[in-house]
This record gives structure tokens, sequence and C-alpha cells, in this order.
């Protein structure tokens, strides 16, 4: 796979994100989040167990023991982001969580220089920040009073930094994608079901009406969405990665208007193409960079 067609992977998974959105919003109508996301999991973990039971039988060699810490890791980050994400967006504007959650785009970066020294390409600063704004445009270019759900989303998006961060170093590694999958919903099913049981009521009524976001969040955007994400990161960044994943934002306002019946503000048309130019030259600029590099050495030859 090349590193266009990790990005344009990236992309779609993206996309799912944003359609998964609005399945968060509509379920918190019927069950907590707690259930929600041990239920989500457990359905995502269903969708990975054959891929990573064809994985194993495929490889030539097992599992290093030395990968597990790395593959929990992504686990309790991922589960940390959704439990923070999924009870935040019940205290707090979309406007807000949308652009609180898409922090982890200057965050990934940040984090990775600070805690594993690992320095990304310089055009990934000015993407990360045009990526940023053009978040906050999308959501109508105003960010109202902070409340305890607002914290709590900047909590979550440094999860998410951390899970983008840990999957690009033992995703790699470790050279299993499916059994990192299946590990990362494993924990999050159980450490949701398990949250659920001590701390949300739930009926036989709430799960059934819950039933449909349940199931399109268990398949697509928890179980296929992240999978793409994982097999995607092998060839490409972690802060390139984040700034394709941000497209998440866009396809959410898009869900929205032709699902939910919102409409996107002027401004915000201007948001969505700013995402678009951070994209294109996150992909442009490190291919234009190597050319440079290619033609001075053909010159000296």
């Amino acid at each position: 796979m090349t590193r266009l067609q990790a990005n344009l992977l990236l992309l779609v998974t993206g996309a799912i994100w944003g359609a998964g959105f609005v399945a968060q919003s509509t379920a918190m109508q019927a069950i907590g989040p707690l259930w929600f996301i041990g239920l989500r999991f457990a359905i995502a973990s269903l969708v990975a167990l054959p891929l990573a039971l064809v994985e194993a039988r495929r490889t030539t060699r097992p599992l290093a023991r030395a990968n597990l810490p790395g593959f929990a890791a992504v686990g309790l980050s991922l589960f940390g982001g959704a439990v923070t994400q999924q009870i935040g967006i019940q205290t707090t504007t979309v406007t807000n969580s949308g652009f609180l959650t898409g922090l982890y785009i200057i965050f990934v970066p940040i984090l990775s220089v600070l805690l594993f020294r690992r320095m990304p390409h310089w055009v990934v600063w000015p993407a990360a920040a045009m990526s940023l704004f053009g978040i906050f445009l999308l959501g109508g270019g105003k960010l109202t009073a902070l409340s305890s759900g607002d914290y709590l989303t900047i909590v979550c998006a440094v999860f998410w930094a951390l899970q983008i961060i840990f999957i690009g170093i033992v995703g790699p590694k470790a050279d299993r994608p499916m059994a990192l999958s299946l590990t990362q919903f494993l924990i999050c099913a159980i450490g949701g079901i398990a949250l659920g049981m001590a701390y949300e009521p739930i009926s036989l009524e709430a799960l059934q009406r819950a039933v449909p976001e349940i199931l399109f969040a268990g398949l697509f955007s928890s179980g296929i969405a992240f999978i793409c994400q994982i097999v995607a990161q092998r060839h490409t960044t972690a802060a390139q990665a984040a700034i394709f994943l941000s497209s998440e934002a866009l396809f959410a306002a898009l869900f929205g208007v032709l699902l939910l019946g919102e409409t996107i503000p002027p401004i915000g048309y201007a948001g969505c193409a700013i995402l678009f130019l951070a994209m294109l030259s996150v992909e442009i600029v490190p291919e234009l960079g190597k050319k440079d590099r290619s033609a001075a050495t053909d010159n000296r030859g």
C-alpha cells in the first residue's frame, strides 16, 4: 500500500466516523454512554475476531509478548477517548464538541515530540493549524462558554492523540493489524460493559430503542473504521494520519445536514475548503520535497 492509498483509506475512515457521530448523538436518548461503548465495541470485536484468526493462521511467526503492552496502550487510549467523548457529548454543544475533539490534530505532533522525540515533517504544523481552523469555521466560527462536557472533550482529544501515536509505533513493529484491532475492541467492550453494569441502569426496552445506533456504530464506525485506521497507519505517519482523520468533522457536518436536517453556516463552507487544502498540502508537499532531493542527486551524479 502506498502512502497515498493509506491516506485515502484514512479519509474513508473519517467519513465513516462522521456518519457515526449521528448515531452517537441519537443513542444517548435511549441508553447511557458506558453501555453504548461496551455494546458497540462488543460488536466490533465480533467483526475483528474472524479476521484476527485468519491473520494468525497465515502469519509465519507468533505474536511477540513484547508487543502486548503496546497493544494494551492502544486499547486503553481508545477506551479513554470513547468514554470522555461519549459522556462529554451529553453536556456540550455539537459545535464545541466538534471543535474540541479536533484538538487531537495539534496534540499528535506535540505529544510525538515531547514523549517520543519524533519530529514530523514541517508541513504538518501549518496543516494541523489549518485543519483546526477549518473545523472551527465549520462549526460556525464561534465557541460558547466551556462546560464540564467541554473539558471532558479536551481530555478525549488527548486520548485520541495517544491512540494514533501508539498505533504508529506498535502497528508496524508487530505487523499484526487484526490482532491489534481485536485487542483494542475487547478492552473497550469489557471496560464499557463492566462500568455500565456498575453505574448505569439498563432495560430491554432501552436496548431495543438503541439497536440501530449500536449496530451501526459497532459494525461501521467501530469495527470497519478502526480496522481501516490501523491498516492505513502502517504506511503513513501519525501526524499525517491525524490530519486526514480530521475529515470526520467535515463528514459529520455533511451527514448532519442529510440525516438530521441541520444546516452548515455560510462560513462553514470556507472551513470545508481549508480542511481540504490542509489534507492536500500534507499529501503533496512531502512528495515535492522527494522530487527536489531526487533531482539534486541526479544533478550531482
